[in-house]
């Protein structure tokens, strides 16, 4: 094969590997990406809120603009190459302390949602794209006559574009009381005073519902326990109840919802369903019900308690079954421990002396 078609096959490799990771990056949603991809990679490292915001887009511009950059021969072997070498060698030592610390569990995010990969499999696809870059330094000719300014408008461009994406918002935009919804056709009445938005008096036939839940427990039953959830959900801690971690924009939380509420439907006696919602476009909220078929009862808190609640080292979407207050299962994320409906349907018929086993 020719020196040239060499060189170009791993131009066209390199460029492919930079611009779907920045691409991936905005996946699901380019506000839940991003902020997602900040409060895993960028927080741990010291960034504070006010600048991770700033720092997140200006990164995943430059992983675009050296996509682009290492098509281009303007400067190709004085700034394209040396840049992109360095950046994929800050990475590998980032994720080598990662994997020291936290072991090499969960999604790096280098690929955000829509490509996840661990730690060590992420340090290996760096070492790899450090070595054909290094090849192709030593088989690219020498700079010819460049022009600085066209790479100098690629790299602030692509930024530029990031930022007009995903305008960081104001803090004035931020909703800070959560909001509610009330859960339609669920046998349940949950605490007015805290979850319902509307005003609706409980009628008689609610209160019998709820008089029959009261009933039906047994002394086959966990001792009831402080999950911590009272504050998003009075009454949560009785009885069996199921809590989810959504992000409104988030495909695979959707999907999970609805087979939720197909559950549901075929099983009068399945717990009642409570939602946090990452406050990541609200404004999607409503759609989101419209696909699950139903609509649950909900609360809506910030990026940053919203990841510390759902947990170190898990993604959305999160599912907790819950007994008294008690955690017994607790699935997350695309992977290994996503959500499995035929597992939980099992799971939540089980008597306490199993579960507890």
């Amino acid at each position: 094969m020719k020196k040239e078609n060499i060189i170009w096959i791993l131009r066209l490799i390199i460029s492919a590997l930079f611009i779907v990771s920045a691409v991936a990056k905005l996946y699901p949603s380019p506000y839940f990406a991003i902020s997602t991809f900040e409060v895993k990679q960028l927080y741990p490292l010291g960034f504070s809120e006010s600048i991770a915001p700033y720092f997140s887009r200006i990164l995943i511009g430059f992983e675009f603009a050296l996509g682009i950059s290492i098509l281009l021969k303007d400067y190709l072997k004085k700034i394209t190459i040396p840049a992109t070498i360095l950046l994929l060698a800050v990475f590998v030592i980032h994720l080598s302390y990662t994997t020291f610390v936290s072991g090499n569990a969960g999604n790096c995010g280098c690929f955000g949602e829509l490509l996840p990969m661990t730690p060590v499999e992420a340090i290996i696809k760096n070492i790899i794209a450090i070595g054909l870059l290094v090849w192709l330094f030593k088989l690219a000719p020498a700079d010819g006559k460049s022009n600085f300014w066209l790479l100098k408008s690629v790299g602030l461009g692509c930024v530029l574009a990031l930022f007009m994406l995903a305008p960081i918002r104001p803090v004035a935009e931020v909703i800070e009381e959560p909001t509610s919804e009330v859960q339609e056709n669920l046998g349940v009445v949950v605490d007015t005073t805290s979850l319902l938005t509307i005003e609706e008096p409980i009628t008689t036939t609610a209160k019998d519902t709820v008089k029959k839940i009261e009933e039906k427990k047994t002394e086959d039953a966990p001792k009831k326990a402080k999950s911590g959830y009272e504050k998003y959900f009075s009454g949560i801690d009785t009885d069996k109840k199921i809590l989810c971690y959504f992000v409104p924009g988030c495909d695979h939380c959707m999907d999970t919802a609805k087979e939720l509420n197909e559950m549901r439907k075929k099983d009068k006696n399945f717990p009642p369903v409570f939602v946090i919602f990452m406050n990541e476009e609200p404004e999607k909220i409503p759609t989101f019900f419209e696909f699950a078929g139903t609509k649950f009862p909900y609360k809506m808190i910030d990026v940053i308690p919203f990841w510390t609640e759902l947990g170190t080292g898990r993604d959305t979407p999160g599912v907790k079954y819950l007994w008294n207050g008690n955690e017994f299962k607790y699935y997350d994320g695309i992977s290994d421990n996503k959500f499995n409906g035929t597992e939980f349907k099992k799971l939540i018929k089980k008597p306490y002396s199993e579960l507890k086993k």
